[in-house]
């Protein structure tokens, strides 16, 4: 073969790279669309999700009817707790080994995994909007969550006697945890007494915990993912999730 027919054989190779590649980009690109699309109808979100179909080319695995990782994230998504709704700040997760029909009206990955970002304002909800009574007329209610380093969440106690608040809140570390479908406020020590207008208030741990422990309940995630793990953040709480045979489309 001639030099010429080399040169001209190398330029056409490279042409129907390029081609390759192009069509192979338009292709994900619509398929990326079409399922943000299908997620925003089924999940009856107010904004389109982010999808992201990873892997090269795209077009020999939609041949195949899997993809390898489909990343997605969603923006204030409401999920459901005890008969109301939480919003979930943020939501993103990989999807790994994606089967999908030939219609693409359905899709299920083998496993899922993501973070999910609820803000401190939000799980203050679950905790108890009625003051609860303590020992010689004094009334305790949580009035804030904040992040307290290590993992932990500080818990802001409001107190108050006969009508007058304590000039500061009491403020406790405490550790969450998963516990099913719910995150669990635990607090990690109770103080034993609490100086108020003068007067010692003895403060029984039960009684106490009847302020500063709680929980919250999530669930309805999309695609029947579940929590996982929790752990405090700067701005909110983030709560790890996971499941198998999530349904991405159906």
């Amino acid at each position: 073969m001639s030099k010429r027919a080399i040169r001209i054989l190398l330029i056409v190779v490279v042409i129907l790279g390029g081609l390759f590649v192009a069509a192979d980009r338009f292709a994900v690109n619509f398929a990326e669309n079409e399922a943000a699309e299908k997620i925003k109808t089924q999940e009856g979100l107010s904004s389109t999700p982010d999808v992201s179909i990873k892997g090269f080319p795209f077009l020999t695995q939609a041949l195949g009817g899997k993809l390898d990782d489909v990343e997605i994230g969603i923006k204030d998504y409401d999920a459901k707790s005890d008969g109301d709704t939480i919003r979930v700040a943020d939501l993103s997760a990989t999807m790994h080994g994606v089967d999908f029909s030939s219609d693409y009206s359905s899709a299920t990955a083998d496993t899922a995994a993501g973070v999910a970002r609820i803000s401190y304002d939000e799980l203050l909800k679950a905790a108890k909007a009625e003051p609860v009574k303590l020992p010689l007329g004094a009334t305790g209610k949580v009035v804030g969550l904040s992040d307290g380093g290590d993992g932990k969440v500080k818990v802001e106690v409001e107190v108050s006697k006969g009508g007058t608040k304590l000039p500061k809140p009491v403020h406790v570390l405490s550790t969450m945890t998963v516990e099913g479908d719910s995150i669990r406020v635990h607090a990690d020590t109770i103080p034993k007494n609490l100086e108020v207008l003068g007067v010692t208030i003895p403060l029984p741990e039960g009684l106490v915990r009847d302020v500063t422990d709680f929980e919250e309940k999530i669930t309805d995630l999309p695609g029947g993912i579940k929590l996982d793990t929790v752990q405090a953040a700067p701005d909110g709480v983030d709560v790890a999730v996971k499941g198998e045979n999530v349904d991405l489309v159906s």
